[in-house]
């Protein structure tokens, strides 16, 4: 039942916590927190911010990747499961393994990284697999191209490493390229059908 207000009492009109303005209190705070963060770094804060961002983009696309890898680690079937399960389950632990490096990297040099699977899901290129089934080869094909197009991915971002004399990050790019660029490998030989011409 709702209360009535007394007579003669003055009504307030109530106003949601979003509807209230900012005050210079929490804008502080907000000053306080990202000081907090910001690591030093002889970086521009220019640099600092688009090398931390494209780290976090990576990052986002390692999550989504292991992610997909894992899926068709447990999905696979037929033939040559158990060499097709232990090939992308290898794989995985790759990705899984790099995560780490990619987000300190980005708070090394001053920058902020991933808090959410949510955020992690709006900025991956990777695109998601849902389907029920899969066709093994198509497992394995389909990696194979997402591997591919984040190896071309890292030297974009390798390129502005280098536009901002940024050679830590840039040397473990060259690292992770050369993972992605054998995880490739692999999956393309593993996904070769037979034939006269090896396809």
């Amino acid at each position: 039942m709702a209360r009535t207000p007394k007579a003669g009492a003055a009504v307030r009109p109530s106003r949601s916590r979003a509807a209230r303005p900012k005050t210079a209190t929490a804008d502080a705070r907000l000053r306080v927190t990202a000081e907090r963060l910001n690591t030093p770094s002889d970086l521009s804060p220019e640099a600092s911010r688009e090398i931390a961002e494209g780290l976090t983009v990576l990052l986002s696309d390692f999550l989504a990747l292991y992610l997909k890898t894992k899926n068709f680690h447990w999905h696979v079937s037929g033939p040559h499961f158990r060499d097709y399960h232990l090939l992308l389950d290898e794989q995985a632990a790759q990705i899984l393994a790099v995560t780490d490096d990619v987000a300190e990297r980005a708070r090394k040099i001053g920058g902020t990284t991933l808090r959410s699977l949510g955020q992690a899901a709006r900025k991956t290129r990777i695109a998601d697999n849902n389907a029920d089934y899969v066709d093994p080869l198509d497992m394995l094909a389909e990696l194979r191209d997402d591997n591919k197009a984040t190896t071309a991915r890292m030297r974009e971002l390798h390129d502005l490493c280098d536009e901002h004399n940024d050679v830590s990050t840039a040397s473990m790019l060259e690292e992770w390229i050369d993972q992605a660029e054998e995880r490739t490998w692999f999956l393309y030989e593993a996904s070769r059908r037979g034939g006269a011409d090896g396809h």
